[in-house]
């Protein structure tokens, strides 16, 4: 049992990683880090979403784990955050770093919330 929650964990947090990744070089771009913005907030929109769903809805654990710690923690990343804002105030300014850290915080808390409702209202669905 504990090697099949591992291995959820792995490969969940593999695929998380990878799409994330892919959405950073595919954003590069922009000069920005909207991917990273995108990712945390999407992240928390489905992290949300699917505690949500599976708070109300039995669920193996492995698959609540490969989802939520694996796929959802791969996806989404706070070091990243903490480095783009460091970034921003180095390269750009002090108010371009917090508007950054204010709008990933707010947003992610946010869409978190609607995901957790959601994920709510999607599990009582019969």
């Amino acid at each position: 049992m504990i090697f099949k929650n591992i291995l959820a964990v792995g490969l969940g947090g593999a695929l998380g990683t990878l799409l994330r990744y892919y959405l950073n070089v595919y954003t590069l771009f922009a000069g920005y880090p909207i991917g990273t913005i995108f990712e945390n907030i999407a992240g928390s929109l489905l992290l949300g979403f699917l505690t949500g769903w599976m708070i109300n809805r039995p669920f193996r654990e492995w698959i609540k784990l490969g989802l939520g710690v694996g796929f959802c923690g791969g996806f989404t990343t706070m070091s990243t955050l903490a480095a783009d804002t460091l970034y921003l105030g180095n390269v750009f300014s002090l108010g371009d770093s917090m508007v950054y850290l204010g709008i990933s915080l707010f947003a992610g808390l946010v869409f978190a919330f609607i995901g957790l409702v959601l994920g709510t209202k999607w599990s009582e669905v019969k």
